[in-house]
């Protein structure tokens, strides 16, 4: 039998001038700096910057999925 496991969601917003791709990819590497056991992540928003009529920012809201240590 598995041993019982406990998670915790924290979210982050991350953005970047490239896509929405990598804008997941800054995000994800920024929460794996300060969070151990991440099982997964859920895309919540995606949002883009406009400025002078032209996208500047891809911004993502994400859901960070990490298991408690014990």
């Amino acid at each position: 039998m598995a041993e019982p496991r406990v998670a915790r969601v924290t979210e982050i917003i991350a953005g970047s001038p490239k896509g929405f791709e990598d804008a997941i990819k800054v995000g994800f590497a920024r929460a794996t700096k300060t969070l151990r056991g991440i099982t997964g992540l859920r895309v919540v928003e995606m949002r883009v910057a406009v400025e002078n009529s032209k996208l500047v920012e891809y911004r993502v809201r994400l859901e960070i999925i990490f298991v408690l240590e014990t």
